[in-house]
């Protein structure tokens, strides 16, 4: 699978997946979950880079003593809105306003992104940010209803 980045806006950032075939409704399924699943623990504040706390130990964390107050301190790193997964032929895309998280998400989502290429649904090519000159995007989410007005 290949990875490209385009044009970045964390605040406003459609994923672009160009696909092998037209995905069947499972296949969509696997998507959606892997989407709905990385927004849940982002919105959860899950990619906060600053609260690392197992990883900056190591390999050898039995018995660790983890510090809330590290994990109290650190910035808030939370995801703020997702759209709908959308398809058009072999291409899907989301968008997000993915907030304060840190670019750890991005790095989670691709690694998960290509594990499940490799095992359920092929996939080509993941793009992050940008457009898509055959698709085109609405001028601004409002159009889309992702966002209240007020």
């Amino acid at each position: 699978m290949e990875v490209q980045f385009r044009e970045f806006n964390p605040f406003d950032v459609w994923i672009w997946l160009e696909f092998s075939t037209v995905p069947s409704m499972a296949e969509k399924h696997y998507i959606e979950e892997l989407f709905d699943s990385w927004f849940l623990l982002g919105k959860l504040g899950g990619f906060n880079a600053e609260n690392l706390q197992v990883q900056e130990v190591g390999i050898e964390i039995s018995y660790m003593e983890y510090s809330y107050n590290v994990a109290s301190q650190s910035m808030m790193a939370v995801m703020h809105n997702m759209g709908d997964v959308e398809y058009e032929g072999l291409w899907g895309r989301c968008w997000f306003d993915l907030g304060t998280s840190d670019a750890l998400a991005i790095d989670i989502l691709v690694n998960s992104f290509q594990q499940l290429s490799k095992e359920l649904v092929k996939i080509e090519k993941l793009i992050i940010g940008g457009q898509n000159e055959d698709w085109l995007v609405p001028e601004n989410n409002y159009e889309k209803g992702w966002f209240d007005e007020n």
